[in-house]
C-alpha cells in the first residue's frame, strides 16, 4: 500500500448473449469478446452461450469492464516466458483452487437490502487511500477464515437498489463499528478505478468481488470473467486496472499487480469434468488478474459448501507452465 503490503503466503467469436436470473435479478446482457492481435487458436471446447452474472438485480460492472473482457485473442508479452519461468523458479507451481472445504476456504460475501443500516469504518493502517464509511456492512456479516481469523479478513457485500459493493481489509466487528485496515464503496454500475497509486481492498487497488469464482456461475456452465489470483514474488509496478502494487523489487520478470495470464489454447482441457472444466474454459477466454501477494497460481472462489473439492482437485493438475501473460497494457510505476 503506502510502502509494502504482503499477504500470508498461504477463441474468440462473437456470440449471442443470453440472461439469467439470479436471486430475483433483471436481465443483463454479457458483452460479446473482442481481442487484438493475432487470432488465438480455437479453443477446446467450442464457446457456448454467455450468461449475464447478476447479482441481487445488479451487474458484476459494465460489460465493457476488464473484468469481463474476453482476452481469448489478445497478443501475448515479450516477456511472458521469463515472467512464467521466475514464478515457476520458487514455490507453488501448479494451479491451486483456494476455495473449498465445505465452505471452510475462498472469500464469503452477504447480499444486503437498499434499506440495510450503515455502520462507521474506522480505518487502522489505510485511511487516506480508503472511502469513507458509513457502510452498509452488518454485525453479523461473514469474515474471510471466520470471525477468529489472523488472516486478510475480507469482508463483502453487495447492496440490492443500490448496486454499490462494498469490501473491507482486515476486518474487526467492534460492536458499533468495523475497524479494518482499508475500504472501498465500490460502483458496481461504473467502470471507475481507484486514483493511481492507491490501495483496496486487495493489494493491486481492484475490487475483489468480480474476481471470485461463483458456484451458481460454474453450475450455470458459464464463467464469463477473469479469476483473481496471487504470486509470492511480485515487481513494483502495476497494470491497469490496478492501481497499486505490493513489493520493492524491480526484477522485470516478476509478475506486476494487474497483469493478466491466460491458459494457452492448445492445452487439453477435454478431461475435466464438472466446475474444473467451466473453471478451465473461463482461464482461456478471461484469464487471470493479478491481484495479491500469497502462494503461486492460488485463484480464489466464493466461501460456498456446495464446492465439489474432488472435482476442484482436478485443477491442481494445469502446471503454471500452460500459462502465458498476456499484453494487455504497460507497467506503469508503483
Amino acid at each position: 500500500m503506502l510502502g509494502l503490503r504482503t499477504r500470508p503466503v498461504v477463441a474468440i467469436a462473437t456470440v449471442a448473449s443470453v440472461a439469467v436470473l439470479l436471486a430475483g435479478c433483471s436481465p443483463i446482457l454479457a458483452r460479446p469478446g473482442r481481442g487484438g492481435g493475432n487470432p488465438a487458436p480455437i479453443i477446446s471446447p467450442a464457446p457456448q452461450p454467455i450468461v449475464g452474472r447478476a447479482i441481487a438485480g445488479c451487474p458484476t460492472f459494465p460489460a465493457t469492464n476488464p473484468w469481463n473482457q474476453d482476452i481469448s485473442a489478445l497478443p501475448v508479452r515479450t516477456d511472458s516466458a521469463a515472467i512464467v519461468a521466475n514464478i515457476q523458479s520458487s514455490g507453488s507451481s501448479a494451479l491451486h483452487p483456494d476455495f473449498g472445504g465445505g465452505g471452510a476456504y475462498g472469500i464469503p460475501f452477504k447480499v444486503v437490502p437498499s434499506t440495510q443500516s450503515k455502520v462507521a469504518i474506522n480505518y487502522t493502517a489505510y485511511g487516506s487511500e480508503s472511502d469513507p464509511g458509513p457502510f452498509p456492512i452488518p454485525a453479523n456479516t461473514p469474515i474471510e477464515g471466520g470471525s477468529a481469523s489472523s488472516g486478510d479478513r475480507h469482508t463483502i457485500v453487495v447492496q440490492q437498489g443500490t448496486c454499490h459493493l462494498y469490501e473491507l481489509y482486515r476486518a474487526f466487528w467492534r460492536g458499533n463499528h468495523w475497524d479494518a485496515d482499508s475500504g472501498v464503496n465500490w460502483d458496481l454500475n461504473s467502470n471507475g478505478l481507484r486514483p493511481r497509486g492507491w490501495t483496496s481492498a486487495d493489494a493491486a487497488g481492484l475490487p475483489i468481488f468480480p474476481g471470485l469464482a461463483r458456484l451458481d456461475e460454474a453450475q450455470a456452465g458459464v464463467i464469463n470473467h477473469a479469476l483473481r489470483v496471487t504470486f509470492s514474488r511480485t515487481r513494483r509496478g502495476y497494470v491497469l486496472p490496478a492501481t497499486h502494487s505490493a513489493s520493492s523489487s524491480t526484477d522485470p520478470t516478476r509478475p506486476a499487480m494487474g497483469m493478466r495470464f491466460r491458459l494457452k489454447a492448445n492445452v487439453d482441457i477435454s478431461k475435466l469434468t464438472g466446475s474444473a472444466r467451466v473453471i478451465a474454459v473461463a482461464l482461456k477466454r478471461y484469464g487471470l488478474i493479478v491481484a495479491d501477494n500469497g502462494s503461486n497460481w492460488f485463484i480464489t472462489g466464493t466461501a460456498d459448501p456446495g464446492w465439489n473439492d474432488t472435482n476442484l482437485n482436478q485443477l491442481k493438475g494445469i502446471s503454471g507452465n500452460s500459462f502465458e501473460v498476456v499484453n494487455t497494457g504497460n507497467v506503469l510505476a508503483g
